[in-house]
């Protein structure tokens, strides 16, 4: 697989008759591993291992009713009283992060409404704050740690 813009880690794989299966922590169970999982794998790792995030306040693959139709967001970190916090939102690295990216999140986010909203393809990283009372958003420059989100709530 290509080398991401993430920490390296000792990643389970192994092979099943026709696919390469990864080890997901998070649903405790072998999952495909595609490019996408590739990004998920190592994304949660960092957040895990270099943001100080919880393992067991993270969820991957997290299900939803968006107008009626069922969706599922890619992971969705949530709080000490798991009030989702962030949704983070995966592409291969082949894939470029448009507008069109952010507006499916943004999609996601009618439904948990959430703090941050964070997309990346494993090479760029990005992370945009939500202001309900202002009704704004900015971008940060980088991905902040759990304890500097528990302070900025």
């Amino acid at each position: 697989m290509l080398p991401l813009n993430l920490p390296n880690f000792d990643i389970k794989v192994k092979k099943s008759a026709d696919q390469l299966l990864v080890w997901d922590e998070t649903r405790h169970k072998y999952v495909a591993l595609t490019p996408e999982e590739w990004v998920r794998q190592h994304f949660v790792h960092f957040l895990i291992s270099e943001k100080g995030y919880r393992q067991e306040l993270i969820a991957n693959e997290v299900s939803i009713k968006l107008n009626g139709t069922a969706k599922r967001c890619d992971t969705v970190i949530y709080d000490q009283q798991l009030t989702p916090l962030a949704i983070v939102e995966y592409k291969a690295p082949s894939i470029t992060i448009t507008p069109k990216v952010f507006d499916q999140i943004v999609r996601y986010n009618m439904v948990l409404h959430v703090q941050y909203l964070i997309i990346s393809n494993g090479l760029r990283h990005f992370c945009c704050q939500i202001n309900y009372k202002t009704s704004s958003y900015r971008f940060l420059k980088e991905i902040p740690d759990a304890q500097e989100i528990s302070q900025m709530l």
